[in-house]
């Protein structure tokens, strides 16, 4: 039987991040970097499993050469820390969960083995003593939360030097003992400084030369964060804003600067895209942008909570909108401006109403 090559990414610092941090969101951060290192598989390997904070990825009966290994070991750690940065700066919750993210690590495991399969309620799945050896390996004694570990017969295999070293990897030889046998393992501390970590769209801050359109101010009976929750989490949207039938999003996305959503209202489809802009010290900014409704060519709505307890906060609704055209403008002045006036008064009345039946 050939050999198999059994390959485990291992976020650290999951079961601390879990247990101290919001659940929902930290779900969320967690799910999406899952998604990101499944997306960062190069070599065609199969994902056997999805371990909480862990996937387990295996190759049957081929196993890559040392530049391929390297090349995907690679190609994990840069997607899963250039992830990690876009969430850091395009943040927009304050939440404990949100705002640790980018403490996060990765460490990643690759094992060799001539692999057996058992099924599971259908599904094919990997088992055997090099699996079990291949999760021991994830307890081990090196000093570090980022790194990747070669098993010592998988580095034989593939001609990986001890002291192998590169721009990014620099090995070391290391053991542990399991149930009384020693494994033997290299293991290469990553330094994320040296990873070319992938660009991604930084939204830039709005800001508007001239004063909102409306501006209407309603105080809220909870705390700003939990305020911020209920208008940026689009599962509650269709609980506090009448008229909308549908609210399409990524459920397990953090809404961030960037994120998109679409409202279903009347059978026609609004597209909106996270923004935000500077507030004073201590205000949460949320803001939504659409191009979509007629007459407008864009429309800004801006969520500005101010705390003032504990259990209160005061919450500013902006309006901004632009419309380029003599038509367009001409629409505006003769029945828009009131229709989108009311819309925004209803937007802050149903949300109030929403917020104190919870109480």
């Amino acid at each position: 039987m050939k050999k198999s090559l059994l390959f485990l990414p291992d976020i650290s610092g999951f079961t601390n991040f879990i247990q101290t941090t919001e659940a929902a969101h930290s779900q969320h951060v967690i799910s999406e970097l899952l998604e990101v290192l499944i997306g960062a598989n190069t070599q065609n390997l199969q994902l056997a499993e999805v371990e909480g904070d862990a996937l387990f990825f295996y190759l049957e009966e081929e196993v890559p050469s040392l530049e391929k290994l390297l090349a995907q070991i690679e190609s994990m750690f840069t997607a899963f820390y250039s992830h990690l940065k876009l969430l850091e700066k395009n943040r927009i919750c304050p939440c404990t969960a949100c705002s640790s993210a980018p403490q996060l690590q990765l460490k990643i495991i690759a094992h060799i083995g001539e692999l057996q399969f058992i099924t599971v309620q259908g599904k094919r799945k990997p088992f055997g003593a090099q699996v079990i050896e291949a999760h021991r390996l994830m307890k081990n004694s090196v000093q570090s939360d980022n790194y990747t570990l070669v098993s010592r017969a998988l580095a034989d295999h593939i001609e990986l030097p001890i002291d192998y070293q590169s721009k990014l990897f620099k090995f070391s030889d290391g053991v542990n003992e399991y149930d009384g046998k020693p494994l033997e393992y290299v293991y290469s501390i990553i330094e994320t400084s040296e990873l070319k970590l992938k660009p991604f769209a930084q939204a830039k801050k709005m800001t508007f030369d001239r004063s909102p359109n409306f501006t209407f101010k309603k105080e809220f009976p909870v705390s700003a964060p939990i305020l911020l929750e209920y208008i940026t989490n689009y599962a509650h949207r269709h609980l506090w804003q009448q008229g909308v039938d549908e609210v399409v999003f990524n459920e397990n996305e953090v809404t961030r600067v960037g994120t998109e959503h679409m409202c279903v209202v009347g059978g026609k489809q609004l597209n909106f895209i996270t923004v935000t802009k500077d507030g004073d010290p201590g205000q949460l900014v949320y803001g939504e942008l659409s191009t979509s409704p007629p007459p407008v060519d864009e429309i800004y709505l801006f969520f500005i909570i101010n705390p003032q307890t504990e259990s209160t906060c005061e919450l500013e609704l902006e309006v901004y909108y632009t419309a380029k055209s003599p038509i367009k403008k001409l629409m505006l002045a003769v029945f828009a401006k009131n229709f989108i006036r009311k819309n925004a008064q209803d937007v802050i009345s149903q949300l109030h109403g929403f917020i104190s039946s919870l109480n």
